[in-house]
Order: structure tokens, then sequence, then C-alpha cells
């Protein structure tokens, strides 16, 4: 996370640089009302507490995932809403995954992929602190989850035979080779923000803010299919998140 955050500075300060002679930005009147649009590329980290699902994988010979957040990278945009001075209307998808394997002593491969997204609307009211800088202060509104894929593998070679016959007879007591289920929870998703941005030139502003991403009403199904009870309340994709962002538009 530390090396992504010094990536995303270098390189504003690369195209601060290279296009900040040759397109100054006009000075604002600070407090004349904000307009534009924009849309671009947003990563962010998810601190999302993955310990209740660790619990689980251990318990069931699985290895356990990182805990120290989940990567996140999606898209997003936003227009001023020019009836109602500095309010601006948008929206935002976002998502990322974790993995983690294991290998018992009989040969038998784990493997556990957790996923977590979300999208919606997005509004946001923005303050002019001073000249070339904005703090944006919202909430997004939308759905989105979690994801659980988890494969079992006993090993050896993969023939089409092989195949075909674990299909017919597994269900009658005979070990299946490979096992897969998919444990899938939709929420609604809330997102307070607060976010900090600079328009680097007129047609470019770099952001990085803060965000806890809400989830509530969950709906829980296994492999897309058959509805899936007893899921414990704490197995979510709630967390604090750092957000960054470049977007192109037109920024005043």
């Amino acid at each position: 996370m530390k090396g992504f955050v010094q990536y995303l500075l270098l390189l504003t300060m690369f195209v601060s640089l290279g296009f900040a002679q040759q397109e100054p930005i006009p000075p604002r009147r600070a407090k004349a009302p904000k307009f534009g649009f924009f849309g671009g590329f947003t990563p962010g980290w998810l601190f999302v507490d993955v310990k209740p699902i660790n619990e689980f994988l251990v318990r069931a010979n699985g290895a356990p995932l990182k805990d120290n957040g989940v990567f996140m990278y999606g898209g997003g945009g936003s227009a001023y809403i020019m009836f109602i001075p500095n309010l601006r209307i948008g929206g935002l998808g976002i998502s990322g995954s974790l993995k983690s394997t294991s290998v018992d002593g009989s040969g038998v491969r784990r493997d556990a992929e957790l996923s977590v997204g979300f999208g919606g609307v997005t509004i946001e009211y923005v303050v002019r602190v001073v000249e070339r800088l904005d703090v944006a202060v919202g909430v997004m509104l939308g759905g989105g989850g979690i994801g659980l894929t988890l494969r079992e593998d006993m090993g050896g070679n993969k023939t089409w035979d092989q195949e075909w016959s674990d299909f017919g007879t597994g269900m009658y007591g005979n070990p299946i080779r490979n096992i897969s289920r998919d444990l899938s929870g939709s929420y609604f998703v809330w997102v307070p923000s607060v976010s900090v941005e600079y328009p680097i030139v007129g047609w470019l502003a770099a952001r990085l803010g803060f965000s806890y991403v809400g989830m509530s009403s969950p709906s829980w199904k296994l492999d897309d299919e058959y509805d899936l009870i007893g899921v414990p309340g704490d197995v979510n994709g709630e967390g604090f998140m750092i957000n960054a962002g470049l977007f192109v538009g037109v920024f005043q």
C-alpha cells in the first residue's frame, strides 16, 4: 500500500511538471460556484475484516487469507448540477479480490478466493479550501457484496474420460477429484467519503480520499442457485478504504 501511494504521488508530480507550463489554469474567484464534469480511474485499498472467514478456512484445512487489505480498482465520474451550487452527482464501480492456497500431506489442494465489489450513485458537495485545492464530502448509495469461491483438487492428471466418470459416480460416495463452490452475498451498500482534489492542469485532476464501506440487508446464495442460510453476520465486505483517482474532464 505504501508503494502504491508513493507511485501515485510521483505520477502526479511528473504530470504537473510536464504540462503545467503548457496549459496554466486561469485564476478562479474564491466564491465562484464550481462547474464541470469528469471521469477516470479510481483505485483503492479496502481494509476488510477477513478474520471470521479465516476461522472457517483454517478449520477446514485451508490457508488463511492475508489480512492487510484488498486492492480495489474501478472507475467513476461525476458532473455538477448547476441549480445547486457546488453539488455534483455521478457514479462509481470498484472491485478487488484475495486468494489463498494450501496443499496437505495427501496432495489435496484447497483454494479460496474472496472477492469484494460495489457500485452505485455518488452525491458530493465540494468546498474550495484554497486556490486549486478542493474538499469533497459525500456518499455513494448502491449495491454490491462479497463472494467466496472454494475449490478442492484431489491431484493427478485431468482427462476427459475421468471427468465423465466422476460426474456419473461421484454422488454415490466415490471420491470426486475436483469440487468448486461459490458462496455469494448481495448487500445494500453505503459509502460515506471525504476526498481532497487537486487540478493538475485544466483537463486533469488527482484525488486522495478516505471512506467507509458499509453493507446491510444481506442475501446469500450457493452457486447462484440455492439460498444459503446461517451465514454469520460478521462475514461481510465492510471496512475503511483509502481511495485515489486520476480524472480527465473540465475542472473550473
